[in-house]
């Protein structure tokens, strides 16, 4: 891996290209640390450093690199990005018109993505407004009884920090578009990464303070234990062999090639974790939203569901993985679409009938390779709530959940892009 980063820096091309991302990384990051119109900085600080647990905003947070609660201009991060690219996959399977113009093409992909910056504008107005909101009314961060803002009641104050939220959510799309077209690898993705990677140190420092030398000698052991178990398993795949007969095309003859359909054991990546931690916040924020109430079932959800370590929400939270995992897969890979594909240009698989019958096996292995990746999900995503059972650390684990998915996924995304740009530009033929 860092072979690959020095060749590519051996590059002048690729230099530019790795130069240029962090240079965009560099603007993101002070973005993440310059704070909204109106924002009393001294008490947000004070809060954050006397509130242990962010709760109910672990996640969003998280995509922000800690800037949600300071509410800071990129304050919302890449989440209603993702929010609103996750809301286009589902609507492309239900509408067919969205559907037709996926099938029309780079043209057709154009408008779904035109459609979902539209959707990310409209997201950022709705989260802007409900966090900017919680905070004039001292809800965004428990146990804190410092004004957030200069002006609590001032209309104009939050109509700015709305504004300004707002306009840092189509920043962000901007520059991961910019990281995409000029740079290396997917902009969003590493622009998630470098969030992620940003509260990194910092949560494993809470750690040592917290716990000691002992445990934190004990979770880094831990933690490259998961890192690498994480890089097998998103590695690993089912290859479906592929072989296609041999056809006439006027004089020349086509086909007669054999090749693999790669399934992956973690073919839905690292969204059927988002869908359920969004799922489970929903009570959450209803019982935080009735705190004056006396009603038993918000102090039902607040013992259950707030802090993440209790039994029941542990149970729930893993069998919601396990039922998005297979949600999503199932509108992702279309069996039948490939089976009709494979038909039509003369593919089959060794041993399978073409048609029905490979439609069939291919649902099959499907199925049957989900479940693991599934189960897989589901243990990682408890790591960070088992420890925070365990040891008391912050539900913002270093190792394990969200964050080392993201790390290791786009990491190895992206080291994939740069070896694959070197063999371009560094093929050795048969001479040397």
């Amino acid at each position: 891996m860092l072979g690959a980063f020095a060749n590519a820096f051996r590059t002048p091309d690729l230099r530019r290209k790795l130069l240029f991302v962090l240079g965009v990384v560099v603007i993101f990051r002070l973005g993440s640390q310059i704070p909204s119109p109106g924002v009393h900085v001294d008490n947000v600080q004070t809060c954050l450093n006397r509130v242990e647990d962010d709760g109910l905003y672990t996640l969003i947070n998280l995509f922000s690199g800690g800037a949600l609660l300071q509410l800071t201009i990129f304050a919302l991060g890449i989440m209603p990005y993702i929010t609103a690219s996750i809301i286009l996959q589902l609507l492309v399977v239900v509408i067919p018109r969205l559907e037709a113009l996926k099938k029309e093409g780079q043209s057709g992909q154009a408008k779904i993505t035109q459609y979902t910056r539209y959707l990310t504008l409209a997201l950022a107005v709705l989260q802007a407004t409900g966090i900017v909101a919680l905070a004039r009314s001292q809800q965004l961060l428990q146990g804190c009884t410092e004004p957030l803002l200069h002006n609590q009641d001032s209309k104009l104050t939050f109509l700015v920090m709305v504004v300004t939220m707002t306009a840092g959510t189509a920043v962000i799309m901007w520059l991961g578009e910019l990281i995409t077209d000029r740079g290396i690898g997917n902009g969003m993705s590493i622009l998630i990464f470098c969030q992620v990677v940003a509260t990194f140190p910092g949560s494993l420092w809470a750690v040592r303070q917290s716990q000691g030398w002992g445990t934190f000698a004990i979770v880094m052991v831990v933690g490259l234990a998961l890192v690498a178990a994480v890089i097998f398993i998103e590695q690993a795949q089912r290859r479906i062999p592929v072989q296609y007969a041999r056809r006439m095309v006027g004089r020349r003859m086509f086909g007669g090639s054999s090749t693999y359909i790669p399934l992956k054991v973690n073919q839905a990546g690292i969204i059927p974790v988002i869908f359920a931690s969004s799922l489970l916040y929903l009570p959450a924020m209803a019982a935080q939203f009735n705190q004056t109430s006396d009603s038993g079932w918000v102090q039902w959800i607040n013992d259950h569901f707030v802090r993440g370590d209790h039994p029941l929400y542990m149970a729930v939270y893993f069998a919601l993985i396990i039922f998005f995992t297979y949600f999503y897969v199932s509108i992702t890979f279309n069996p039948k679409e490939v089976a009709d594909n494979m038909k039509k240009y003369g593919g089959f698989i060794p041993g399978i009938r073409a048609g029905k019958p490979t439609e069939d096996y291919l649902s099959y292995v499907l199925s049957r390779i989900t479940l693991p990746g599934a189960l897989y999900l589901g243990l990682i995503s408890l790591v960070p709530l088992m420890a925070f059972a365990a040891i008391g650390a912050n539900q913002n684990f270093p190792f394990g959940g969200t964050s080392i998915l993201i790390m290791v996924g786009v990491a190895l995304d992206t080291v994939k892009q740069i070896e694959s740009q070197l063999q371009q530009r560094n093929y050795e033929g048969f001479l040397r």
